[in-house]
């Protein structure tokens, strides 16, 4: 285990935060987090794994302490943040490295391992994120969005102001649930590394409320094609309530593209916090076989 550094780093006229861990020697690990969250939520993960991996975990564009976009509806979108993250991994100078990424970041994960990144991706995990809606599920909707990415919709966009940093823990223990933090001492952590405040005073959640433009770009969660072409060892981890990554997606993964590895997480929704020593256990396994 390693102590953990925080750096910036300027890619695209944009400076990008991340956490490091380990050693830069070793095999590299880079972390990305869910649409609202930041590269903190992988603090317990990166730990362990900095015994023997050199794990780098951004903030993205207008998260965490990394900048916000000056041209939101240009830049807060998957074709952008690729950019970042590949200009980010080029100037780290990281040839080969294995890919873990949450909801957003699994989705970009599967863009890149797919095309860009193809022959330097070694490994790629899933965390409850599928290569986009079937094309069943696609004639069905009339192109609303379900029901798990209306609820994203809706809280993205007005993030609520707190007079106190316990009442955004509450609100954080209640949105988050489906992460599966049991303890006290988890959710403070949790919430003191995902907290700004406003000109106000006030606490909120320390993202840009324009990242929700993102959704204007639903194209970019429809991945078989970059699915079908990826390479690298895969393990696509579940979370058995998930409203986001549907058991027809599922299905119709294991039919097309890479052969993967599928856990499916008891009692957790969207998405698995990889904070526990069972989920820990399933990735170390992986990244070893």
């Amino acid at each position: 285990m390693s102590e953990r550094k925080s750096r910036y780093i300027t890619v695209e006229g944009k400076e990008i935060h991340f956490s490091q861990w380990g050693k830069s020697t070793n095999p590299a690990i880079i972390c990305l987090h869910g649409l609202t969250r930041n590269g903190r939520d992988f603090d317990t993960l990166a730990n362990q794994l900095s015994q023997s991996y050199y794990v780098i975990c951004p903030d993205i564009l207008g998260r965490g302490l990394s900048q916000w976009s000056t041209n939101p509806d240009e830049e807060y979108c998957f074709h952008f943040y690729e950019k970042l993250i590949v200009g980010l991994i080029n100037t780290l100078g990281l040839e080969k490295l294995i890919w873990i990424g949450t909801s957003m970041g699994g989705a970009l994960g599967i863009r890149a391992a797919g095309k860009q990144l193809k022959d330097r991706i070694t490994h790629l995990i899933l965390n409850d994120i599928g290569a986009g809606p079937t094309e069943e599920a696609l004639k069905n909707s009339a192109n609303a969005p379900s029901e798990g990415v209306q609820a994203i919709l809706t809280y993205t966009a007005n993030p609520p102001k707190f007079a106190a940093m316990t009442q955004l823990k509450n609100y954080y223990e209640q949105l988050y649930k489906a992460f599966g933090i049991t303890s006290e001492e988890e959710w403070m952590s949790f919430t003191q590394n995902s907290v700004r405040r406003t000109d106000s005073g006030s606490f909120t959640p320390d993202y840009d409320p324009n990242i929700v433009k993102q959704f204007a770009h639903m194209t970019d969660l429809l991945l078989w094609d970059k699915w079908d072409q990826i390479t690298a060892k895969v393990m696509v981890l579940r979370g058995e309530l998930s409203d986001i990554l549907p058991l027809d997606t599922v299905e119709e993964m294991t039919m097309r593209g890479p052969r993967f590895n599928l856990h499916e997480i008891a009692g957790v929704g969207h998405a698995p916090g990889l904070n526990t020593a069972e989920q820990i256990e399933m990735i170390e396994a992986f990244l070893k076989s």
